[in-house]
């Protein structure tokens, strides 16, 4: 390809809606531009650049038994009611509607899809098991899509969807995709590495993300360096001791707190409650019940892991309102300690009137005569700790939470934070932030039995298939190669990724000089190595052609100019390495050795 004739509308300067490198230079180095917050068309050396990475991901998928389908993005509403994520997924799903005034969901994902077709296509054990992918348009309707096509309201993504006949079969199936994904990542140049991870609205009871580390991730790791131990901040756990357990001693005592509403503030003069000795009372309403959750007042609750414990859908913390109703008190006194409240200061009222009885009735019909009481594992047993006395302006000491409330269930619901003792081996753990560039799920039979898909197995009865699912962000993972290489000149593209692999700089573009000849001859020669070659014939100055390749970030530069043509020789140039002086009729089989070096660093490290 000569420059003249594609195009590449670089810029010196980012639009001012660009806040982090990669989506900075995907803009600058002409790859893509906006339509609209969320929607971007991917311009020519874009669209090289992500074809490259689906020819990867295609290749490791088929290597790996995948069999390539293409689902509708258009999808009818009855069978995400028939799976229950109509409800669960509805905040992010986009709406249409037919002609008919019939309602259509625009594809975040497929399960509904190729579970529906394996219900109607594969009847018995003989056919399984089966592994089916895509790689196709996804939609999603973020309220603010930020970061370019990191987080975007459309966007490529591979998916891939098995059915096996066992739990054991659907594990193998995982196996295979996961070992499928670490060469993905390898040969798309990205040190992803993969993760426990939350299952999310998926669903299903197994999972791992792959990370590209990067301080502009939105995901935290939490990790070991010691041994190997990772997982999402929202799954990960640490072998951090329970509360240390004191004697049950004196009776609870309440005691006066004016105008204290925090943590920090009970833990100063004149109380100096330590915050490790304050049981922290947090209010939330889960599937629109109110829950009271209890953790540790140093310790933070994680919503992730409260969703996934509880098995509910959406949480969300109470408010004000709902909490007086409730507590009759207002946060910053609340405790689980003499539930219900006894609602004294309406014993000044007369009882004629009703006032209590009224409130009593708004309590029991916002369900909180049924309030669950969940609580962190790290309090199971701790006593000598100091809670809300569900008054204003009062605290409770002397509490044993397990003499004194009723705990309905003890999970694991604390955030995991730096310096904890790993769950595996003891030594700290680190936190870093990361981009997810894929997602792995063991799904086990949720859809497959809410669908209706069944196979005659080989003793002659109907079985729900056990399903797992496969996710790589397309889009994101071309960004996160950006994102994970690039200097202060513009992007590093990997050599196999990168749109084109070589750019040929000639110095002066006149159709008769030796300079341009000698380019020309360059060209053909790499074009006919089937290398993937450049030709800048641009009447501009060296230095913005210079700029312009180091931005763009093509991975090897020959420049050929009138001086070095003197001594018969050309510049090669690796992006970000140091100038080569070759000789002309050796510049060809130095150029496919630079690419061989590449492709073989590029195997070792897992695109095999």
């Amino acid at each position: 390809m000569k420059w003249t004739q594609t195009l590449i509308p670089t810029l010196r300067e980012a639009p001012a809606d660009a806040e982090i490198a990669s989506h900075k230079l995907l803009l600058r180095a002409g790859l893509i531009r906006k339509l609209a917050g969320g929607v971007y068309t991917f311009l020519p050396l874009g669209l090289r650049a992500l074809r490259k990475v689906e020819k990867i991901i295609r290749e490791e998928m088929n290597r790996a038994g995948a069999i390539e389908v293409l689902m509708p993005a258009l999808q009818p509403k009855e069978i995400w009611e028939q799976s229950g994520r109509a409800e669960t997924a509805g905040n992010v799903l986009f709406k249409v509607k037919d002609g008919a005034n019939r309602e259509w969901f625009l594809s975040p994902t497929a399960e509904e899809v190729i579970t529906t077709l394996a219900a109607n296509e594969v009847n018995s054990y003989r056919q399984l098991p089966k592994n089916f992918y895509q790689i196709s348009m996804k939609f999603r309707d973020e309220i603010r899509p930020r970061f370019g096509l990191m987080r975007a309201k459309e966007f490529i993504m591979k998916d891939a969807y098995s059915f096996d006949t066992s739990d054991e079969g659907a594990m193998a199936s995982y196996k295979k995709m996961y070992d499928a994904y670490t060469k993905i990542f390898a040969r798309c140049g990205l040190k992803a590495f993969p993760v426990e991870a939350d299952t999310g609205v998926i669903g299903g009871n197994y999972s791992h993300e792959f990370m590209v580390p990067a301080e502009t991730g939105e995901n935290e790791v939490v990790f070991c360096e010691a041994c190997g131990y990772a997982a999402n901040i929202e799954k990960a756990t640490s072998g951090i001791p329970k509360t240390a357990t004191r004697e049950i001693g004196a009776p609870i005592e309440k005691f006066a707190t004016p105008g204290v509403v925090t943590i920090e503030a009970l833990s100063k003069e004149p109380y100096k409650v330590p915050a490790n000795r304050q049981i922290k009372t947090l209010v939330y309403i889960a599937d629109s019940k109110p829950v009271l959750i209890l953790i540790r007042g140093d310790d933070q609750l994680n919503e992730t892991k409260l969703m996934a414990k509880t098995g509910t859908v959406a949480v969300r913390p109470a408010t004000p309102e709902e909490i007086q109703i409730g507590f009759d008190a207002k946060p910053g006194s609340l405790g689980a300690v003499n539930l219900p409240p006894k609602y004294e200061r309406f014993n000044a009222v007369p009882a004629d009137l009703g006032v209590k009885e009224i409130y009593l009735q708004i309590r029991r019909d916002a369900g909180w005569d049924d309030c669950k009481i969940y609580a962190d594992e790290r309090l199971q047993g701790a006593n000598d700790m100091t809670t809300g006395a569900n008054e204003d302006g009062f605290h409770l000491k002397n509490v044993s939470i397990e003499r004194d409330i009723k705990v309905t269930a003890w999970f694991d619901l604390r955030t995991v934070t730096a310096g904890e003792p790993c769950v595996k081996c003891g030594k700290p753990l680190k936190i870093r932030r990361a981009i997810e560039v894929g997602h792995v799920f063991k799904l086990g039979t949720k859809y497959s039995e809410a669908l209706n898909a069944t196979f005659l197995d080989v003793d002659g009865s109907r079985k729900p298939p056990v399903m797992g699912c496969y996710g790589i962000g397309v889009t994101r993972t071309l960004q996160a190669v950006i994102e994970q290489s690039n200097d202060k000149d513009g992007v590093i593209w990997p050599l196999s990724v990168a749109p084109y692999q070589v750019c040929i700089t000639p110095l002066g573009v006149a159709p008769e000089s030796e300079v341009m000849k000698l380019a020309e001859k360059l060209y053909a020669e790499l074009s006919a190595k089937n290398i993937d070659v450049i030709l800048d014939d641009r009447d501009e100055r060296p230095g913005v052609k210079f700029k312009d390749a180091d931005l763009v970030g093509f991975p090897i530069r020959i420049s050929v100019g009138e001086k070095s043509l003197a001594q018969g020789e050309v510049e090669i140039k690796p992006r970000g390495g140091a100038v080569q002086f070759v000789k002309t009729e050796d510049a060809v089989e130095a150029v496919i050795k630079l690419v061989a070096a590449a492709g073989s660093s590029n195997a070792a490290t897992g695109g095999k």
